[in-house]
């Protein structure tokens, strides 16, 4: 039976369509690495995304700037995001995996309930948990300190990743878990052979969300974090728009620089994504 293909005005129609709304989302990105390689602090008034001088000037002031006790404040920086992103990294997909694990395979009193408390610990914005989070944090001892920002950043990424991670132990076959059982294996066994080595394109979600999470989150970190030598990446570059006066190409300049661990992350974790998801696709 033969497929009819469209015709050839509709396929040029679609890739023109398709690549006008590709040129309209990349354009603001655009004028952002305009920015950071063009001279001067704000923005130029030409709409054109191409620089007409090129500068490595922001990059140079932003990466040799100091702090308050002389050190390289956006190395210093740096380390406290990656510290708080791999922790909270660590700590998610280790809470999510049993939780989902058990939210799964197992029939047990209370079950529904927690599933339903994580679904609406979810339709909560963080903004909305900040006061009873700061008093929290206040009674532990926790505040301007990075664990307690990895203790806040884990608890609002783990819901959402044991609803991600459960509807992949779901998916699942059962007889692999039954002819497990048949050869003597026990629920931490199978957990750790079986479960965990399928389920790696679901776990690369989860900790590419936690990582995000952590990486990327601002309010909370400006709302936890006092002291300056403590701020992750995203409230350092905050601190460079001033109401009065504003820095636009260091700006810039951080904002690209901190995108590309997430960027990184992505491509590593998306060929861990295609390799799991297509590993079953052929039979043999």
């Amino acid at each position: 039976m033969s497929v009819r293909r469209p015709k050839l005005p509709i396929v040029v129609g679609v890739h023109a369509l398709l690549a006008i709304a590709t040129m309209a989302v990349l354009y603001p990105v655009m004028l952002v690495v305009k920015k950071a390689f063009e001279p001067g602090r704000q923005f130029a008034l030409s709409p054109s995304p191409i620089p007409k001088r090129v500068t490595l000037e922001h990059f140079r002031a932003l990466l040799s700037a100091r702090g308050s006790h002389g050190e390289l404040a956006f190395l210093q920086h740096t380390i406290s995001s990656l510290a708080v992103a791999i922790a909270t990294t660590v700590v998610g997909i280790a809470l999510s995996c049993t939780a989902a694990y058990a939210l799964s395979r197992f029939r047990f009193p209370g079950r529904k309930a927690a599933l339903t408390s994580f679904l609406v610990v979810q339709m909560f914005p963080a903004s909305l948990l900040m006061i009873p989070l700061y008093v929290l944090l206040h009674e532990l001892g926790l505040l301007n300190s990075l664990s307690g920002l990895v203790l806040v950043y884990s608890t609002t990424a783990i819901p959402f990743c044991v609803w991600t991670l459960k509807g992949y132990f779901d998916s699942l076959p059962r007889e692999l878990f039954e002819a497990a059982r048949v050869d003597g294996a026990g629920p931490i066994r199978i957990f750790w052979t079986i479960v965990l080595p399928l389920a790696r394109p679901g776990i690369a979600v989860t900790a590419l969300f936690s990582f995000m999470t952590a990486w990327n989150e601002f309010i909370l970190a400006s709302t936890f974090l006092t002291d300056e030598g403590k701020y992750t990446l995203p409230v350092m570059l905050k601190s460079s728009v001033g109401q009065f006066s504003a820095d636009w190409g260091q700006f810039a300049a951080g904002a690209l620089l901190t995108s590309l661990p997430v960027m990184a992350l992505f491509y590593v974790v998306q060929k861990y994504l295609v390799g799991g998801l297509t590993a079953g696709a052929v039979k043999g």
